[in-house]
Order: C-alpha cells, then structure tokens, then sequence
C-alpha cells in the first residue's frame, strides 16, 4: 500500500491533481450541503425550494471562471496586481466602516450614502453586493509576496521587514477588525505563514504576538462602543463569545450559549452515519446560521461524524497539497504565495471547525468550499486557481508538459505551457580508477 501511494505522489503532476480533486469535491459537497440546509426554508419563504441553491451555484460559476483566470496568468502578472487588488480592498473597507460608524454614532439612520449601502460585511454598490474583507485576503496574499520576494536577504534587517508591510497590517487590523475579528484572525494567521515561510527570526513572532493579542483586546473592548454588530450600551458580545468559550456549557444561560449548545445537539443527533441527508431537523431555525457559520453541524447531524471525517480529511489533503507546492516551487514570489494560500484556507477551516465543536470561540468566519456565500466562495476558488497554476510550475511538472505538450486547443482552452526550468547542473562525477596491475583499495582478491 505504502509503496504504492509513494509512486502515486512522485509522479511529476500529482500535487496539480490532488489540489483539483480535493478542492473539487469540497466544492460538491458544500453546493450538496448548502440545498440540504437551505431548501425548506427557502420553500417556506418564497415557494421555491431551489432559490438559494441557485445563487450559489450562480456564484460558483463565477469562481470557477475566476479559478480559469488564475490558473492562466503568468506570476508576473499576479505580482502586478497584487498592490490594485489590496488599494481596492482598502478602499472598500474604509467605505463600509464609514457607514457603520456614521450609524453606530447616530449621525444616520440608515449605513446608506447615496448609492452605497451596507449591512455589517457586506458593501452593496446599487444593486450588486461585495464583502471586501474577502478581497482584502487575497490582495495581501499577492502584495505580501511580492515585497517580501523583493526584499529577500535584506529582511534580516528590522527596517527593511516593518516598511511597507507593518503598517499596511495595522491599517487592515482596524478596518478588518473593526467589522469582523475573525476575518482579521485569518489575515493574522495569512501574514505569520508569509513570515514564516521567509524564514523570519523568532524574536519577530513574539514582537508581533504582542502586538496582535493587544489588538486583538482593543477590538473586543471595541465592540461595546457599536463596532461590528455591536452597540452602544448593549452587552459586549465579542466578550460574551469569549467568556461563553471559557465557562462549560452547562452553566451558562439558552440565551448566552444558544448556538454552541444547538451545534453539540446537532452533533449528538448524528451520530456515526447521520440521520440522512436532507433529513435533519436543527436546520428549520432551530440553528442560527445553519447554511453558513454552522454549515459543519448540519454536516454532523446528517451525514454523521464519517461525513465530518471526510471533510475534515480532503482539508488534510488541501494544506498538505499546499505546503508540498510551496516547498518545490523555485520562484521565491511562488513558494511565499502558496504557503499563505495554503494557511489562510486552512487557518479559516480550522477557526470555523472549531468554534462548532466547542474547541474554539465562535468567530463567525464561513467555511471555505461548504458556507454558503458568494464573495467569500469566489475569491476562494481564485486562489485555488493560483495554487494550480504554481503546481504546473514544479521543476518536474514543468519538464514533463514540455516533454509531451497537450494539444494546441487545450492550451488554448485550459491553461499555457509553464516555464521551463533551468537545466539540472550535472553532479560531481567520480573519477576513474587507474589501469594498474595493483588492486584497488578495499578490492578482495579473487
């Protein structure tokens, strides 16, 4: 078995087809997944069962083009538009905290400016709604490659680490975090991958932990004064959420513990093997959130703890996938891009996961490939796209497709050639023995 699985994972294109079925079948699951906590519902609500199944697979499309688009351009490309994809994201944020504060302070009835509107994450342009926190991942993903690419050796330097980067962290640790602290969880874990896989020294992990915990108090405290869903007076619940965590479930109050309490029901209903797909009952709102933040209980109540063990592992297989492309790629800009791709996907899993278990606080981070959500699933998919296209460019991917390329028309339809690497240097040889009637050293005599 061993032997078999180990001539699998050496063959030149297995990290490009493992990250295509592990994402794929992420993808079917959470489209699966979301009709089965959507449909009764959406069949009470507007007499269309299929409703919300058909704006995610509307917003699965667009992934899926957005994922083509990736997969096609060149690391240069993405290194250009790194710097607009995260000005964008910026200016999103600052726009969508604007109008909740503007209401959390009373100045405006309604976040509304004009054509702008925004309800909590979401900014809606007209009629077309955008949740900039998303794009915001991905453009420090690009950016945050790119510079620390850029700088190379230089970062031993504390000067050259902290500018640009430092400061543009800061900036969306406030305008993240002021909404939504979970995203800015994943962000903070994006940038620890980076460091990280620059090979950062210790001492600026524990500077940096410093800094995020005391940020990450600040926004807590925050809450009391109308950040996020909060407001002004009201009991703080990024505490609430906090001290709910640290106290057992038994003694707190329904009110306090709702969720946490109906996402263990729905797990102690489940069982090994489920009651059924589509046959649970947590999801006709007894759940909050059941097609989105607690999308996993629904897994466990109906498909059991072996459908949570599935998904659990095609994410083993997606971060190990990830990590294996970042390791082998060459291009420095390639290897730091997958390794943040590859935590923020899994760090995001994790939070999520957690917080339905009772293992972590909840944060109300969706889970990648199963929440329902359209930014959140789209710009995903995108970056599923990138992690392909770097998997094509692994030395021995690369060499095998120019060895025997596809059809004209398929590189036309699906993605170009990669670049070829350097030839291989060739390795010190051994030098001949000399043709002497004495024997060589260590030689037994026949």
């Amino acid at each position: 078995m061993l032997p078999a699985v180990h001539g699998l994972l050496a063959r030149p294109l297995s990290s490009y087809y493992l990250l295509l079925a592990s994402s794929g079948l992420l993808l079917l699951i959470g489209l699966t997944m979301v009709f089965s906590a959507t449909s009764v519902q959406a069949y009470a609500a507007n007499g269309n069962a299929y409703s919300a199944i058909r704006n995610q697979l509307l917003f699965a499309l667009l992934g899926l083009f957005g994922f083509w688009v990736c997969h096609r351009l060149p690391a240069s490309t993405l290194r250009f538009l790194g710097k607009y994809i995260l000005g964008l994201a910026i200016v999103l944020l600052a726009v969508l905290d604007l109008l909740m504060a503007l209401k959390a302070v009373k100045l405006v009835d309604k976040p509304r400016l004009g054509p702008l509107h925004a309800e909590f994450l979401w900014l809606y342009i007209g009629p077309v709604g955008v949740q900039p926190s998303e794009f915001a991942k991905l453009g420090v993903v690009l950016w945050g490659s790119d510079i620390i690419a850029r700088k190379g050796a230089s970062l031993g330097y504390w000067r050259e680490l902290a500018m640009p980067l430092f400061p543009a962290v800061g900036l969306l640790f406030v305008l993240v975090g002021y909404n939504d602290l979970g995203t800015m969880l994943v962000v903070l874990a994006l940038i620890i991958g980076l460091l990280w896989a620059a090979g950062v020294r210790m001492r600026v992990f524990a500077a940096l932990g410093v800094l995020g915990f005391s940020g990450i108090g600040l926004l807590i405290a925050a809450a009391s004064r109308g950040a996020g869903s909060g407001t002004e007076g009201a009991d703080n619940y990024r505490l609430l959420r906090l001290t709910t965590f640290l106290n057992p479930p038994e003694k707190c109050n329904l009110g306090t513990c709702y969720q946490l309490l109906q996402g263990r029901s729905a797990i102690y209903e489940g069982g090994w093997f489920g009651v059924g797909l589509g046959k649970g009952a947590l999801k006709w709102n007894w759940l909050p959130a059941a097609d989105n933040d607690f999308i996993y209980a629904v897994v466990a109540e109906e498909l059991g703890v072996i459908g949570c063990m599935v998904i659990l592992a095609l994410f083993a297989v997606l971060a190990y996938t990830g990590f294996r492309i970042a390791r082998r790629v060459q291009d420095p800009f390639r290897r730091l891009a997958a390794t943040a791709i590859t935590t923020w996907l899994v760090a995001q899993a994790v939070i999520n996961i957690g917080g339905v278990v009772g293992l972590l606080p909840i944060t109300g981070l969706p889970l990648p490939f199963i929440s329902a959500g359209g930014s959140a699933l789209v710009v995903t998919l995108a970056a599923i796209g990138m992690l392909a296209s770097f998997a094509r460019a692994e030395p021995d991917a690369a060499r095998a497709l120019h060895a025997r390329p596809p059809a004209r028309w398929v590189r036309l339809v699906w993605a170009p050639l990669p670049p070829l690497p350097p030839p291989r240097r060739p390795g010190p040889t051994r030098p001949k023995a000399q043709k002497t009637g004495a024997r060589a050293p260590g030689k037994a005599r026949l």
